[in-house]
């Protein structure tokens, strides 16, 4: 008997030799059920690739404008980055200090604090616990950028008593970060610390544990995802904002963030350097990528590390 296209033959031990039909799969069968799939990620990972090439091509394309860079990588050259760093009156490296130091410090705080007033709420019993609960959620209701008016005026009037807390600090601008990342951080920690068993609290009290005993050693290690995900949300929000040091740093160019530093290379309207630009704008991926993927441990083992003892 002839062999079946759509069969195979295997030998037994014994020497016969029988024919196994395969259960192959037809392409129109495929497509239905798994080649869309294939279709849609390829699509997506295209539409999420291609700006990051395109901006990397125009940084290092030396022509010097942006329509110029349609064909990628045509011409390949370091000018830019080298013009980047080799210009007094744009300082972009203090620009990415400033940044950098600014949104390390201003997440380590925010998580710091937020975890803290979380604590409070969660663990303690005080007048005002609800009030204060409630202020924190009405008072996400409203954008930070509505308050621009009232810090401009805030900072003129405590620039005269502590200039250090001024228009035009670092300082001063770190502060109102920080005023205005608690609230919404805090009731979102809120929410873990409170699935939490409160058992764990009462047995480090029998063995004689103190409220800061308890929050550094037992209830922190459990909620370490939570502290990643607002330390990244932080660092990437005060990495990327604009509106609020415009006002607090104004135009020196030895106190600006990256933000408004770059800012500067498109703002004019003869003469805008689109791949120095670029160059910046790649270099300036780089500190929030490196905090994401360290964190991203956290992520993925802070589930199961704090529930060691």
């Amino acid at each position: 008997m002839a062999a079946s296209k759509t069969a195979e033959t295997v030998t037994l031990r014994d020497g016969e030799v029988i024919e196994v039909p395969e259960n192959r799969m037809t392409f129109g069968k495929w497509a239905r059920r798994l080649g869309w799939r294939h279709l849609v990620a390829v699509v997506a990972i295209v539409w999420a690739i291609f700006p990051i090439l395109y901006v990397l091509s125009a940084s290092l394309d030396p022509a010097g404008t942006m329509t110029g860079s349609n064909r990628l990588f045509t011409r390949i050259s370091g000018i830019n980055y080298q013009q980047l760093f080799n210009q007094p009156n744009r300082p972009y490296g203090r620009w990415y200090l400033n940044t950098v130091g600014l949104a390390t410090v201003t997440a380590v705080l925010t998580v710091l604090f937020s975890a803290l007033a979380a604590f409070a709420f969660s663990r303690l019993r005080f007048a005002g616990r609800r009030g204060g609960l409630l202020s924190l959620m009405l008072i996400q209701m409203f954008p930070q950028v509505l308050n621009l008016v009232a810090i401009f005026l805030l900072l003129t009037q405590l620039g005269r008593v502590i200039p250090a807390l001024g228009l035009g600090s670092l300082l001063a601008l770190m502060f109102i970060y920080l005023g205005g990342a608690l609230g919404a951080n805090t009731y979102l920690m809120y929410g873990f610390f409170n699935s939490v068993p409160k058992s764990l609290d009462e047995a480090a009290r029998i063995d004689g544990a103190g409220h800061a005993r308890i929050f550094f050693t037992i209830l922190l290690p459990l909620v370490v995802p939570t502290l990643a995900v607002v330390g990244l949300l932080s660092f990437i929000t005060t990495f990327n904002e604009f509106a609020i040091a415009s006002i607090v740093v104004g135009m020196d160019p030895n106190a600006q963030t990256l933000a408004l530093g770059l800012y500067q290379y498109v703002s004019e309207q003869t003469n805008s350097n689109w791949p120095v630009f670029s160059a910046g704008a790649v270099l300036a991926c780089l500190p929030p990528l490196i905090v994401f993927f360290w964190l991203q441990k956290f992520l993925t083992s802070g589930l199961t590390s704090g529930a060691v003892k």
